[in-house]
């Protein structure tokens, strides 16, 4: 595995997804910025989801080194309002994913 190639990946993705890329034209720089072919980059990028999806519902959290932090956290139930009747409604417990984002991505970013 070209790990040089999985950090450029990892940058890469985040900053062309803020820009609101199709997955085309991700699929196209990248395969351009590190040299190998756009199916390799296709096939590097659904392994890498698919890494990430399994360790979340595994382990509940992935981290993703310099962007950030994906994680499973237990919602608890609660009140809330209906904002068209104003009503007071029960709100069921459910289980999230959220996206912590790193100080690196920050400082990179901001």
């Amino acid at each position: 595995m070209n790990y040089r190639f999985c950090d450029k990946l990892g940058i890469l993705f985040f900053i062309f997804m803020v820009k609101g890329m199709t997955k085309s034209e991700m699929l196209a720089t990248l395969a351009e910025k590190t040299g190998v072919t756009k199916k390799q980059v296709a096939e590097m990028l659904d392994a890498f989801v698919a890494l990430a999806y399994k360790e979340v519902k595994r382990a509940g959290e992935f981290t993703l080194p310099g962007l950030g932090k994906l994680v499973k956290k237990n919602r608890a139930a609660r009140l809330g309002r209906n904002p068209a009747t104003g009503e007071q409604i029960k709100i069921k417990a459910k289980t999230v994913v959220k996206f912590r984002v790193g100080k690196a991505a920050k400082d990179a970013i901001l």
